[in-house]
């Protein structure tokens, strides 16, 4: 599938590939919220990317300057509809859970306010920057609502109890500035330029072995609920299980003979 047939799949996501990076638009003006059409999108394009081996890594960012994403739109909740918001709730975290598994390198390029769902889908990728004037929350305890696609798990995990309870329990909104210094995002960078900073750092993962890079991946995120006495001899076998690859082949043999791999992924 190329970049063509990916745009295809919603035109809420708009998608370009750039040699092994697929870059994501959110594209649902004016605040580029999630509804049903685009969360399903999100899974079939991140499934289609993960049977792409040209693909090394995604970046996801916000049409315009004002909103990464603004989460859901809260008109779906007016009614009270618990089978609506049932099935919602399912679909923003099925969308985020697979963009969680997504087996490459995956950069959040946080261009503006992420609230709410915006938040949480940031939170699901692997690495977030942020421009300067971007502002993030998780706001839905002020509408009587909670984060239902990772908020309560993946935020504390990145920034400890105390600032998950602040920015959940009591609204509190942070800035760039704040989020780089608790953890929330890896780099702050100017105005317009977190699409440029994060397409620069998935170049780098593309020279990174897409085998690897998953095995790796892999036991990074299962550090969040393995005990160490069980992960460890896991590190090990796994890191045994690399040599049945082509890349390990590739990789060892182009260090020797200084040139640059050629990753078959796999």
């Amino acid at each position: 599938m190329n970049g063509i047939a990916y745009s295809k799949i919603t035109k809420k996501l708009l998608v370009e590939v750039r040699d092994h990076t697929a870059l994501i638009t959110i594209n649902n003006p004016a605040a580029n919220t999630w509804d049903a059409e685009s969360l399903s999108g999100l899974v079939t394009l991140v499934e289609a990317l993960n049977a792409d081996s040209n693909i090394y890594a995604l970046v996801i960012t916000g049409q315009g300057e004002k909103f990464f994403s603004a989460g859901a739109d809260l008109k779906l909740f007016a009614d009270g509809d618990k089978a609506r918001a049932r099935q919602m709730a399912r679909l923003f975290g099925h969308a985020f859970e697979t963009l969680s598994a997504f087996r490459g390198v995956s950069i959040a390029a946080v261009n503006g306010y992420a609230m709410g769902g915006g938040l949480e889908c940031a939170l699901a990728c692997d690495i977030r920057i942020a421009e300067e004037q971007a502002v993030m929350a998780l706001p839905e305890a002020a509408v009587g609502l909670l984060p239902c696609a990772g908020g309560t798990q993946n935020l504390p995990w990145l920034v400890g109890e105390g600032w998950a309870k602040r920015m959940i329990l009591c609204g509190d909104k942070v800035d760039a500035a704040t989020a780089e210094r608790i953890g929330l995002v890896e780099q702050v960078v100017p105005r317009g330029e977190s699409l440029d900073a994060a397409l620069k750092l998935a170049e780098g993962a593309a020279r990174q072995s897409p085998s690897s890079v998953a095995v790796c991946k892999t036991l990074v995120q299962a550090a969040r609920s393995n005990p160490l006495a069980q992960a460890l001899p896991v590190e090990r076998e796994l890191f045994v299980d690399l040599f049945d690859t082509q890349d390990q082949k590739e990789g060892v043999n182009a260090f020797l003979e200084k040139r640059k791999p050629e990753w078959k992924n796999g």
